[in-house]
């Protein structure tokens, strides 16, 4: 009993950090993309999750090269505070794809 009581809360625990890492995606984005991109949900929906692993894979350098002749985009981009958040920026575009089945509750 105690050790399915173990896995239960291991369970939970783990499924609460992975939405956590969602949110901060989001939260990341509103910070660093929003003024520029608007809704994350539609822009999550422009591109299916392969799509987003290939803007975020290399260190991000597709959507890097997507945004070069932005500077402002570009400062945003090359900041500590997108290396910090990218993994979970990915996550939040990931679950939201035009191909996931999910859609966020509000942006």
């Amino acid at each position: 009993m105690k050790k399915f009581l173990s896995l239960m809360l291991l369970f939970m625990f783990s499924a609460i950090s992975v939405d956590a890492s969602v949110y901060k995606g989001q939260r990341a984005y509103m910070k660093l993309c929003k003024a520029c991109h608007k809704s994350g949900g539609k822009l999550a929906k422009s591109h299916t999750q392969e799509e987003w692993d290939e803007y975020f894979d290399n260190d991000a350098k597709l959507l890097k090269n997507v945004h070069e002749k932005d500077a402002d985009a570009m400062q945003k981009l090359e900041s500590d505070n997108f290396e910090k958040y990218k993994k979970h920026m990915k996550q939040f575009f990931h679950k939201y794809a035009s191909d996931s089945g999910n859609v966020p509750a509000c942006n």
